[in-house]
């Protein structure tokens, strides 16, 4: 090798630690946390026997009231990774604004299942089959949110429909401020009918 091509090669032997460093990816920013909110007075007072994802169908019944739509999305920590072996559970008023509540004077739509229960996958994404929501007095539409992790609670929210004239006017969407874009989300029509995702980040 002559010496000018040692020179070459050595060059390029020290030039190389700065080209790898140069090339390290920076760590991800973390993600803002789903805001929490108050569980409310509806809550079931006791599990339903059908509790699975899809709330259309309530045991044998089948219900065809209100704007059949799914919602999904994933739950992860603040840094963007599934969070494994957790469960989600909604539930929500029926298409006149009941719940299964006792609360609520037992008005509710018996073929509408109210309430669901679902495992996220290994990637973390979950799915359910329920309705638009809808308003009733005092209340924009919302679908009350739970996040479980075996015994822990890990965080009760409510998802809101973007766009809703109701949401001015209802203190708990207000109260949210800039915070409230995080549980705010389009229900667009899809070939199953309306569509949300709703990406849920806790604290785990």
């Amino acid at each position: 090798m002559t010496r000018l091509s040692r020179r070459h090669a050595a060059a390029a032997l020290v030039a190389l630690p700065f080209c790898w460093t140069g090339a390290r990816a920076q760590p991800a920013a973390p993600r803002p946390a789903t805001p929490a909110q108050t569980e409310g007075p509806f809550y079931p007072v006791q599990l339903p026997a059908d509790a699975d994802a899809d709330l259309l169908r309530n045991g044998a019944r089948s219900y065809g009231r209100g704007q059949p739509a799914s919602v999904d999305g994933t739950v992860t920590d603040l840094e963007g990774r599934p969070l494994r072996g957790a469960q989600v559970e909604i539930w929500q008023c029926d298409h006149a604004g009941h719940y299964h509540h006792p609360g609520d004077g037992g008005r509710a739509d018996p073929d509408f299942q109210g309430f669901g229960r679902v495992a996220v996958g290994s990637d973390g994404r979950y799915r359910f089959r329920t309705i638009r929501p809808v308003a009733y007095a005092g209340r924009t539409p919302h679908i009350h949110v739970k996040v479980r992790l075996g015994a822990r609670e890990l965080l009760t929210t409510q998802l809101y429909v973007e766009g809703d004239p109701h949401n001015e006017r209802d203190s708990l969407w207000r109260r949210l401020g800039e915070a409230r874009s995080l549980v705010t989300v389009p229900f667009t029509r899809g070939s199953e009918g309306l569509q949300a995702s709703f990406p849920i980040v806790v604290a785990a």
